[in-house]
């Protein structure tokens, strides 16, 4: 069954195209309980309207809706933010840094600046997984280097590995190599010991962790894709996905910044059945910190 969206484009426009809407729903998303001080929790706030500002009357600490989070001290505005958010979270494959930049009538500078704010504040740490789990590992950039050998050397390309649980979360990272001691320590850092099942290919960094896991392996290199219910179709299936958004929007994709762009690929696969993804993207926002463009090109 389709899932219906709380926002499409038509009332998206419709709710917030203006600033003051804008600030309303920030505010309401950010102080549910009731305005609080964001430097001494103080609930006695005056508004200082002329400039969209409030005013802690124990500290006197004056802050905004957007003091403190990634939209710290912007100048474009909210109704802009909003509008790439929604761009970015409902686009299956996502959407370049080109298409926004004619879409809000922004310079390409300012929307690559403000994608990538966007992706940073989409990170979200999860639990570790308790289900069935899928393990690959798989290439992402430029052309594979000729000069050396097929397989597993990829040349000049970066190395991501990637764990889903089966009708759960997706995580994916970059790693420097797909070495034993590189694969199992991320496996860690994602997977309980105590997981129902833990599946790779026969890749021999993979041997040995019957040890720690309920491991089973189908032999790829044998031409075995499925046994039973022992495959690694699903976190594949991502990774084609992943690999068309780089081909059909991004075109390249840096080393640089390759886990800014997994974090917001997660953000979307991870809530592929949230009616309410447009919400939550807006509230990672609010929690997230400023990143200043010194950072990103640093």
């Amino acid at each position: 069954m389709a899932v219906t969206y709380e926002i499409n484009l038509i009332n998206l426009i419709q709710k917030f195209g203006n600033e003051e809407n804008c600030r309303d729903y920030l505010e309401s998303l950010r102080w549910p309980d009731g305005m609080t001080c964001p430097h001494c929790k103080s609930k006695a706030i005056s508004e200082v309207h002329v400039r969209n500002k409030f005013d802690c009357n124990t500290c006197r600490y004056q802050f905004s809706v957007t003091s403190g989070t990634i939209m710290h001290d912007t100048h474009l505005p909210l109704t802009k933010w909003f509008l790439a958010v929604y761009m970015i979270v409902e686009s299956k494959k996502s959407v370049s840094a080109n298409q926004l930049s004619r879409t809000l009538d922004i310079s390409y500078r300012t929307s690559w600046y403000l994608c990538h704010r966007i992706r940073k504040a989409l990170y979200t740490p999860h639990a570790l997984m308790m289900g069935i789990c899928e393990v690959d590992e798989t290439w992402i950039g430029g052309k594979a280097d000729k000069s050396r050998a097929g397989g597993r050397r990829a040349g000049n390309k970066s190395i991501v590995a990637g764990v889903v649980e089966r009708g759960g979360d997706l995580r994916m990272q970059v790693v420097p190599d797909t070495k034993r001691m590189t694969l199992r320590e991320f496996i860690r850092e994602h997977v309980r010991h105590s997981a129902e099942g833990l599946f790779t290919d026969d890749w021999v960094s993979y041997k040995g962790l019957d040890k720690e896991y309920r491991h089973a392996t189908v032999n790829h290199s044998a031409e075995e894709w499925t046994r039973g219910d022992v495959h690694t179709n699903t976190v594949e299936n991502a990774w084609g996905l992943f690999k068309r958004c780089v081909i059909g929007a991004y075109h390249k994709i840096s080393k640089k910044h390759l886990d800014l762009y997994l974090d917001e690929f997660e953000f979307r696969f991870n809530n592929r059945d949230n009616p309410y993804i447009f919400r939550d993207a807006i509230k990672e926002l609010l929690t997230a910190e400023s990143m200043q463009y010194a950072e990103l090109v640093a």
